[in-house]
């Protein structure tokens, strides 16, 4: 198992110990001087990433990846359905 800085990867290792870290009360940028990070801001924004990926999860949204389309792509209609999932949930916040 490597794990190399800038990768997406090394938050998918790193991320469990870092919620366990910050649920024990050390600071983000501790956090980040433990890991080898250049700041703070790197283990803020993993812990922002993880968290919309625990509330999409929860609401049964399927994340649509960014970039270029996958060979298998998701059908149409499951994308429909995300996307008035994810409405619904934009509506449930604003009320």
């Amino acid at each position: 198992m490597s794990m190399k800085k800038g990768t997406k990867q090394f938050g998918h290792f790193i991320i469990h110990e870092v919620k366990e870290m910050v649920s024990m009360g050390t600071t983000q940028r501790e956090i980040a001087e433990h890991f080898g990070l250049k700041d703070k801001f790197v283990i803020k924004e993993l812990l922002k990433r993880n968290r919309r990926k625990e509330r999409y999860a929860a609401a049964g949204i399927i994340a649509k990846p960014k970039g270029r389309p996958r060979k298998n792509e998701i059908s149409s209609d499951q994308n429909k359905d995300n996307e008035i999932k994810k409405l619904k949930m934009e509506v449930e916040l604003k009320l």
